[in-house]
């Protein structure tokens, strides 16, 4: 009597031998690439969108309050504000920097690229807290709290409009310095996987993006430097 086998489905070749960064519901690792490239400019809109409000806020009332921006902007410290934009402008020609080497097979050279970049976000948030201490102590705070006293700021407190400046200023300083923090974070994860060999020339993304990220941060102060210490 004939009996039925069973018989066991033929394998195929699958997409197992896919790249291991490559995830299943992509057909390359390009495609990957574009569509994190893509996410991350829609992200990086957003934080566009976020600021310009502030932008907006500040134009409007410093068109309505001129003299009192002035005499607000010019008891901020140029020279260091001068200082981090330097250093931030350097800090993004590092972040070029490691994507450059990485897309190289350089992963050492990526490795301290990014180690620089970090350095370099430190020295800004460390400028940034001697600024912002400095104005404390002398009743340099947003909102309510405005309350200036000392040689060179008790004269602002007879200046009508001044706190809206410095409330302004410590907002839009504040959330940049939180992006400064949040990127910071970024990078030194990323840095850990460079370091652990996780990159290479066949794949970078999260170098290039987090490189993305990095130069909206830069390009945000740049803003901010002349609006706030040149106005």
């Amino acid at each position: 009597m004939a009996t039925d086998t069973a018989t066991a489905p033929a394998t195929t070749e699958t997409d197992h031998d896919h790249p291991a960064h490559l995830e299943h519901h992509f057909v390359s690792t390009e495609q990957q690439f574009d569509s994190a490239k893509l996410g991350m400019w829609l992200f990086l809109i957003t934080e566009i969108l976020l600021f310009a409000g502030m932008f907006v806020a500040y134009a409007v009332y410093r068109q309505w309050h001129p003299e009192a921006f002035l005499e607000a902007s010019v008891t901020l410290d140029q020279f260091l504000g001068t200082v981090n934009t330097i250093v931030l402008l350097t800090s993004s020609l590092t972040v070029a920097l490691s994507i450059h080497y990485i897309q190289k097979d350089e992963q050492s050279k990526s490795f301290w690229s990014l180690i620089a970049t970090l350095a370099l976000a430190g020295v800004f948030l460390v400028i940034k807290y001697f600024e912002y201490t400095a104005k404390f102590e002398h009743g340099i705070y947003p909102g309510a709290l405005f309350d200036p006293h000392g040689a060179k700021y008790e004269p602002l407190a007879n200046i009508p409009y001044v706190a809206q400046f410095f409330s302004i200023y410590f907002v839009m300083t504040g959330i940049h310095g939180v992006h400064v923090v949040v990127g910071m974070g970024i990078i030194a994860w990323i840095a850990s996987r460079v370091y652990r060999g996780h990159f290479g020339s066949d794949y970078f993304t999260h170098v290039e993006l987090t490189g993305l990220y990095w130069h909206l941060v830069d390009i945000i102060w740049i803003f901010l430097y002349p609006m706030l210490y040149l106005v």
